[in-house]
C-alpha cells in the first residue's frame, strides 16, 4: 500500500533523512521506533506532504505522491493524526469532527456513529469544546477527526505522548480495534513495549537512517532494541497484537 525508497527529507538547509526505505502492506500495522530527534516526525510529514523531499520516491496505492499536495493526499486516503494533537480548541468535539471531513461531500453521519461507538465519551461530550478535554480524551477527538477523513492508511505520531497510562491503554487498544476493522496503520510511538505489543513489523530509525527491521517478535526480541527502548527486558503487556 505504502512504499517509501531512498527517501532523503529535511528542513532547509538541514537534511534529516539520509535514504530511507519502508513498506506498510494492506491491513498492517507497522511500528516506527527512534530516539527523540531520529527523524520519526519528520518522515511522517514528507509523507503526507508537509515538507518536500530531496530525494528518493513515495508510492501509495501503486501512485508516485512526488507533487501531490498534502490535501489531496488526505483527499486520496493518506491522513495523519499529528503529533501533539492539534485539536481546534474553541470549537465544539463535533465541529472538530466535522472538519475531518473536509474533503468530503457524501454522507458521513456513519463515520460519526463509528466514532462515537470507538470513543463512547466523545459523543458524551460532543458539544463540549475541545479545549476543555484531558489530554487523552483529546487524542480521541484528534483520531476520531482522522477517520472522518475515511483513511486507507492511518499515520499516529506518539499517540501516547503526554496521556495517563490508563487512557494510553484505551487509545492503543482503539488503534488495534480499528486494524482489526481493516485499516492500515503506521504508528510512531516512544513506548516501544505498547507498539510492538500491537505491530505486525517495525523498523528503528536512528539518526535519519533506518537501523534495524523486522516482525514485532523479532524487534522485541533483539538485544539491541531491549537495550535501547525496553529497559533491557522482554516482558510483552498492553494490548494483544492483531494477527
Amino acid at each position: 500500500m505504502l512504499e517509501v525508497t531512498a527517501l532523503r527529507a529535511g528542513y532547509r538547509p538541514i537534511e534529516v533523512l539520509h535514504g530511507v526505505d519502508l513498506h506498510v502492506a494492506a491491513g498492517e500495522i507497522v511500528c516506527l521506533l527512534g530516539a527523540n530527534g531520529a527523524g520519526k516526525s519528520t518522515l511522517l510529514r514528507a509523507l503526507s506532504g508537509l515538507i518536500p523531499t530531496i530525494a528518493g520516491t513515495i508510492r501509495f496505492l501503486a501512485t508516485d505522491l512526488a507533487g501531490v499536495p498534502a490535501h489531496a493526499r488526505t483527499a486520496r486516503g493518506l491522513v495523519q493524526v499529528p503529533e501533539g494533537r492539534r485539536i481546534f480548541s474553541r470549537l465544539t468535539v463535533a465541529e472538530n469532527l466535522t472538519l475531518g471531513a473536509w474533503t468530503r461531500t457524501d454522507d458521513t453521519s456513519a463515520d460519526f456513529d463509528r466514532v462515537f461507538t470507538l470513543f463512547p465519551v466523545l459523543a458524551e461530550r460532543r458539544r463540549q469544546a475541545g479545549g476543555t478535554l484531558s489530554g487523552g480524551e483529546q487524542q480521541m477527538l484528534a483520531i476520531g477527526r482522522a477517520l472522518l477523513a475515511r483513511p486507507k492508511i492511518l499515520l499516529l505520531d506518539e499517540p501516547s505522548m503526554g496521556i495517563a497510562p490508563l487512557l494510553v491503554e484505551r487509545i492503543l487498544s482503539a488503534i488495534a480495534e480499528l486494524n482489526r476493522g481493516g485499516l492500515t496503520i503506521l504508528l510512531v510511538e516512544q513506548n516501544a513495549e505498547a507498539a510492538l505489543a500491537i505491530a505486525h513489523r517495525g523498523y528503528v530509525l536512528e539518526t535519519g537512517a533506518i537501523a534495524l527491521s523486522g516482525t514485532a517478535a523479532e524487534l522485541r526480541a533483539d538485544p539491541r532494541v531491549r537495550a535501547a527502548y525496553l529497559g533491557g527486558s522482554g516482558k510483552k503487556d498492553g494490548p494483544e497484537k492483531t494477527g
